[in-house]
């Protein structure tokens, strides 16, 4: 039975951080389209700041660390086939793009990203192709 809650708190962790990882490059896509607005920037900053510290990477944290452990309760998911190996290498690719809305936010703070807003709405588009990839991943397990 444990192992069910933990994959209950897994899933809510993880479309928690996939909601930070949506939205935080929208927030971006405005701050990129406003940046002559300094009052309107001053807020998106704080939206953006609260969204990563207390949300984006809390979820990312519980979400490894759930996904941890289910693999303690039943670790014979790691010879189940190579699609978990696959989800781990896109979930690998998903920190590092979580990392690097991180660098892109203190950019912005510091007056000092020149993205465009355009950039960011291709760059949005990222987590969403992974997530799919995932979902057919966990569901089908193709390998």
């Amino acid at each position: 039975m444990t192992f069910y809650y933990v994959k209950i708190f897994h899933i809510i962790s993880f479309v928690s951080w996939m909601a930070m990882l949506f939205y935080l490059p929208r927030l971006f896509v405005y701050h990129a389209e406003h940046i002559e607005n300094s009052g309107f920037v001053e807020v998106v900053k704080i939206q953006e700041e609260k969204l990563y510290k207390f949300i984006g990477y809390p979820a990312l944290i519980a979400t490894f660390v759930s996904g941890i452990w289910l693999l303690v309760l039943e670790p014979s998911f790691l010879t189940s086939g190579g699609w978990l190996h696959a989800k781990i290498l896109l979930v690998v690719l998903l920190v590092a793009y979580h990392y690097s809305l991180y660098r892109y936010m203190v950019a912005f703070r510091e007056n000092r990203c020149f993205k465009s807003g355009k950039f960011f709405r291709a760059y949005n588009e990222v987590p969403t192709i992974v997530l799919i990839i995932i979902t057919i991943l966990v569901i089908l397990k193709p390998f």
